[in-house]
Parts: structure tokens; sequence; C-alpha cells
């Protein structure tokens, strides 16, 4: 733990828990948001326990100049958590998406090659592989990404993976699968308004935060909705400890799937919400459907327990668990 691990997005909801986790293992961090969607004070909630010289904090966007913070020349990682993550709006927005998921990764690594600093963890998205062939879906899946949020990330994983073939960096690309749960003890979690994820929302609405609406389109599977892969977000920020200690032992680079191999369709979600909370709401379509949504999406997780020698540990029931605790201390999230 010689150098300082950089965490862009660290404001937002993954960004945020990982710090929490990173701090706690005795890394040191530099936090860097724009805080356009994410907030400042679970940062500075960390620095107070954590300590300054732990925590350093700095409002910043990854489209400006990044030298002030790469010229101390103490970065040994970066984790690039900043970006866009939400596909029903990428298709009405695809300009956001390949400005906040593009042109910022390409400025970030550019600068890391600029200064010399050689491993990045990197962000990326299910999304990528469009509709699953076959399942689980694993690493050599073909890439057909169906909305411009996966068709982002995957333009991001291209220009990663080129300057990875170039020897200029070292890099693990990490596919997420759908994030949920928050930090165990209930301290940091999703504090999105209103949050674009449904086990969040399913909870929100048992706890009559806000009221729940089922917004996925009718698919073709047994009871009609979805089948997705839910990985708790503690789970998430665990593999990327594994792949900073990975990369620092000299690790070749890799594209990982980061799931749990297993998959809940969103009526199975909601009635386990119901069934831990003992709320019994009614379940109520929206009239305008998601946009860019697959019928299933499920993970293998075989090659990222082979690479960093990592297993999910948390179920479904898990997630919700700190769910519960998360929105019962904050329901109205973050302040600022």
């Amino acid at each position: 733990m010689n150098g300082k691990i950089l965490v862009t997005g660290a404001g937002g909801y993954i960004g945020s828990v990982a710090l929490y986790s990173l701090l706690k293992k005795g890394y040191k961090v530099i936090a860097l948001d724009n805080f356009s969607t994410g907030y400042q004070q679970p940062l500075e909630i960390m620095q107070k326990r954590f300590g300054a010289k732990s925590l350093k904090i700095y409002k910043k966007d990854l489209r400006g100049s990044l030298d002030r913070i790469f010229r101390r020349g103490d970065i040994e990682t970066v984790i690039h958590y900043a970006g866009s993550c939400n596909a029903d709006e990428s298709v009405q927005n695809p300009d956001k998406y390949y400005d906040n998921n593009v042109l910022t990764t390409l400025n970030l690594v550019n600068t890391m090659m600029k200064y010399d600093v050689q491993n990045i963890i990197c962000s990326s998205t299910c999304d990528i592989y469009g509709n699953a062939q076959y399942l689980p879906v694993d690493e050599k899946h073909a890439i057909s990404p169906g909305n411009p949020y996966g068709i982002s990330k995957r333009i991001a994983e291209k220009f990663i993976e080129y300057q990875g073939g170039l020897k200029k960096i070292n890099y693990l690309i990490f596919r997420y699968f759908n994030v949920t749960g928050a930090s165990e003890d209930g301290l940091f979690g999703d504090s999105k308004k209103a949050s674009s994820l449904l086990v969040q929302n399913a909870v929100r609405g048992a706890l009559n935060i806000q009221p729940f609406y089922v917004t996925c389109p009718k698919v073709k599977t047994p009871d009609k909705t979805p089948i997705s892969d839910f990985i708790n977000v503690v789970d998430l920020a665990d593999a990327h400890i594994k792949g900073i200690e990975y990369l620092n032992n000299g690790g070749k680079s890799e594209v990982l799937n980061l799931g749990t191999g297993t998959g809940n369709s969103v009526l199975e979600v909601i009635q386990t919400v119901q069934n831990m909370t003992s709320a019994k709401y009614e379940i109520t379509y929206s009239p305008k459907p998601k946009l860019g949504e697959y019928v299933k999406m499920i993970s293998s997780v075989k090659k990222a327990r082979k690479v960093l020698d990592w297993t999910p540990k948390r179920k479904i029931d898990h997630s919700i668990e700190s769910l519960l605790s998360w929105y019962k201390a904050r329901p109205n999230g973050w302040e600022y």
C-alpha cells in the first residue's frame, strides 16, 4: 500500500461504498467527483472518520485538466467508477452517454499515461452483451449492445484495451451485472432521487418513502418479467480490492464479469421484499416501460473466481436487509 488509490465518481452510490471498503482496509485514497450526480456529504463523513491523510477530496470534472491531481506522483492505481449508467435515459439522450462515458475515460487514461500511472480498474456493464444468446453469460459471449449506454461503455473498453495492447497501461475491465444493497452497517447506500434500480425502489416502496411502480416491459419469461443477476455492492467493492492486489502483483490485463451466477425475476424480487418487510403494496405497472431492457441476463463468474480468487458472498436477501437499514436511517438520502 505504498501508493494511493484514485477513485473517480467517488461521491456516487457504488463509488462511495467502495471508498468506505478501501478506507477500512487501510488504503490511502484520493476521491474525485464533480458532484453533478454524486454527493459530497458521504465523503466528508468518511474523511472525518478516517482522517485527511487517508482521504483527500477533489471536486473536479474528468473533462478538464487532471494535472494537479496526478502531478504529485503518488497515485498507484486508478479505479474509474465515474459515468452515466441508466440504459433507459441513454436511449433518450445518447449524446450525454458518449460525453460522460467515452470522452472522460479518454482524458483520464491519457493523463495516466502522461504521468506513468499504469494500473486502472474500469467499470463497464453487462449491457455490452445485448440480449443473452446463452446463460450464464461469460466473457466470450458476443458483443452486441442494444442501447447507447452499452455502446459508450464498449467504446471506452476498446480504448483501454488498445492502450493495454501497447503496454502503456495494465487494466482490469469489470462488467457489472445489476448492483444492489448498501454497506452492511447501513451507513452508505444509493442516494439517487429517484433510483433507477429495481431492488432499491422496491424497498423504498415497502417503507412508504415513495410509490413503487413496475417499470419493465412484459417479456417471455415464466412470470413475464425480466430475469437479472443482482450483485451486492459490497461484494463488488471486494472484487475491486482483489483487483488492486492482482495488478500490484503483476497480474496481466483482463476483462471480467462481476455478478452472482444466479438470477431473480422482477416479481420474485418484489415478493422477497414484501415477505421480508410484511409490506403488501399493490403491484402497479408504469404506463411507460423502460427502454433498453433485456429479457434474461445472468453472469458466469468462473473467470473472476479463477483470476482474482473472488467469490460473491451475499445473496439478494442480504442486499435487501442492508437497504432497509440504509433507507430507514436516510429515507431522503444525502443532503448534498
